[in-house]
């Protein structure tokens, strides 16, 4: 007949063991490397790589139309002659016009004072 402490001794150790595997799996859940964090923080990372790839192929076809148009029309050329570098036509007159800069502003009277060209009165005696 088996000692009663074992008997209890049995279901014990087997809840021991059985809430040591439960730590050791929250762990592997939670703070491995293979974990909620790190795969959310995969996720994060993956989304703004994706962001980042749409824009690069919006700017990469844009450019790409930018090469086609000067390959193939003197239009682009033209165009890019004209406002990168300030090239003109034989045949044209250039004229720049620059903006007139802003009249001063007008001090209040108040502020200063004002000399008088009047002489003052005489005073009689």
């Amino acid at each position: 007949m088996a000692h009663p402490t074992e008997q209890g001794l049995k279901p014990q150790i087997l809840i021991a063991a059985l809430i040591a595997v439960l730590v050791f799996l929250q762990y592997l859940l939670w703070l491995a490397e293979d974990g909620v964090r790190q795969t959310l923080a995969l996720r994060i990372t993956v989304e703004a790589q994706i962001e980042e790839n749409a824009a690069m192929d919006e700017r990469n076809r844009a450019l790409e139309a930018d090469v086609v148009d000067l390959k193939n029309g003197l239009m682009a050329i033209e165009e890019r002659a004209r406002a990168e570098m300030g090239m003109i036509r034989p045949d044209e007159t250039f004229y720049r016009i620059l903006e007139e800069p802003l009249p001063k502003p007008v001090e209040s009277q108040s502020a200063k004072p004002v000399a008088s060209s009047r002489k003052p009165p005489v005073r009689s005696q």
